[in-house]
């Protein structure tokens, strides 16, 4: 990737953790204001923890979102209560998956039922992020999670792309989701430079959160954070410069898994910016 394009995504970067006990101490004392911290959710702990940590780091002057799994929220009354508590922290931005608990708590049993309640709040928040699946569900089909974002499309602002450590499989989706008329900003999702023995001890600490389950699903790819060089966030963004250097791609930054590695990651940022500077 041309060095301006890396820098360009990486001045705009949004890290992902999960609510732990030290998850506020990591970030208070790694991440710069300036970074979008994302909070996920799990079916085990439930909403709370998530709720509890992103008021928190609002209120330390972070720019936080929370995930607001559909399969977590009980009825349209509990999803009020929830838009205000956050609206009264300053959150304005969440990001809704349909999320894994089984059963659900409520009544949703997918992202759309919720989107759609939003707008009808009056749409409480100014940005609302949804799921993309560069590689396939586990559960469904390629072309159905596709058209699942175009049906999402009117209620949503962004898209935030699930884990891919396949870079062709990575490009040839964005052509296909741009392809179908879908037109929302990207946030193309990658792991951060994951140590794979504190991966596999968070996973085995935690294993609730959403890119953690993902992660487990796909056990080869623990083998990619163990081999020598098998991998390197920076060469899976090289191999798709193309695709995310068009303006028809709209890929607006990065999102990263950061597995609650949050000083290696920022770390691993800082120092390859100096590189691109260099």
């Amino acid at each position: 990737m041309a060095n301006a394009g890396l820098r360009a995504l990486l001045g705009y970067v949004r890290y992902e953790v999960l609510p732990a006990k030290a998850t506020e101490d990591k970030v208070l004392s790694h991440v710069p204001r300036d970074v979008v911290v994302t909070v996920t959710a799990s079916p085990v702990k439930g909403l709370e923890p998530t709720l509890d940590l992103a008021t928190r780091l609002s209120a330390h002057g972070y720019r936080v979102v929370p995930h607001l799994p559909a399969r977590l929220l009980r009825d349209d009354a509990h999803l009020k209560d929830v838009a205000a508590r956050l609206g009264e922290s300053g959150i304005d931005d969440v990001f809704v998956p349909a999320g894994d608990a089984d059963p659900p708590a409520g009544i949703y049993d997918g992202a759309l039922p919720v989107l759609r309640a939003l707008s009808e709040l009056g749409g409480p928040f100014a940005r609302v992020g949804i799921t993309g699946y560069p590689e396939s569900h586990p559960l469904l089909h390629d072309d159905i999670t596709i058209q699942s974002m175009w049906d999402k499309r009117a209620h949503a602002t962004y898209i935030v792309s699930n884990l891919c450590f396949d870079g062709r499989a990575l490009t040839d989706w964005v052509a296909r989701i741009r392809g179908r008329a879908v037109e929302l900003p990207l946030h193309v999702g990658v792991a951060g430079p994951v140590q794979r023995a504190k991966l596999l001890a968070m996973a085995t600490k935690i294993g609730v959160g959403e890119s953690t389950r993902f992660l487990t699903r796909h056990p080869s790819w623990f083998l990619r954070f163990a081999t020598p060089g098998g991998y390197a966030p920076e060469r899976l963004l090289a191999r798709c410069a193309d695709a995310f250097g068009t303006p028809a791609a709209r890929v607006a930054g990065l999102h990263l898994f950061t597995f609650n590695q949050v000083a290696e990651t920022e770390q691993w940022r800082r120092a390859l910016l100096e590189r691109l500077d260099g």
